[in-house]
């Protein structure tokens, strides 16, 4: 199973692609970052990151996309972005029939160091270790994204076939709303 995970930002997007052999033989196939313009209006960050994340989709071909699952406490705005961008991955995903797994930070923490309070240091340094890597990949968002197809490995095999049969669902009723629309 090819799992490409999106750690989703508006700023910086990480990406990484990890193939694998049964639960425990996981490998990297790619791991990159997406930077929007920083002085653009939203729309046109939006349209950026569409553009890479769609290049990224057609390129590794995954099987399933996994996404984290927005969460903040603090700062409205950061989520916002973050959810913003999330949703252009997930609307992808849905329009390239590609199931979509939500891990939550503490989630992709608990499956990757073995506690849902690890700091980014630990994850950094166990998805090192797991994916027999010779360095760390930098920037963090980068590390966080190879933890998210990590977790889905491990946490999400057991569900891959029933979203993969909802997601194809969708589609079709999808098709079929439009065409009766259109009639």
């Amino acid at each position: 199973m090819r799992v490409l995970g999106i750690d989703p930002g508006l700023t910086r997007c990480g990406l990484g692609v990890v193939d694998g052999k049964g639960s425990q033989i996981l490998t990297m196939i790619e791991v990159g970052i997406i930077r929007t313009t920083v002085d653009a209006p939203l729309e046109i960050r939006l349209l950026e990151l569409e553009a890479q994340i769609l290049q990224w989709i057609e390129r590794v071909n995954p099987d399933v996309i996994a996404v984290e699952r927005v969460f903040s406490q603090l700062n409205v705005r950061t989520a916002m972005a973050t959810g913003q961008a999330a949703g252009v991955a997930l609307l992808l995903a849905a329009k390239a029939g590609i199931p979509v797994a939500m891990h939550t930070p503490s989630e992709v923490k608990a499956a990757v160091t073995g506690s849902g309070r690890a700091d980014k240091k630990q994850v950094a340094m166990m998805v090192q270790k797991l994916l027999r890597l010779d360095s760390i990949p930098k920037p963090v968002d980068t590390t966080d994204a190879l933890a998210l197809a990590i977790c889905h490995h491990w946490r999400g095999v057991g569900e891959n076939k029933m979203q993969l049969a909802l997601s194809q669902e969708k589609v079709r009723l999808s098709s079929r709303t439009l065409k009766a629309a259109s009639s």
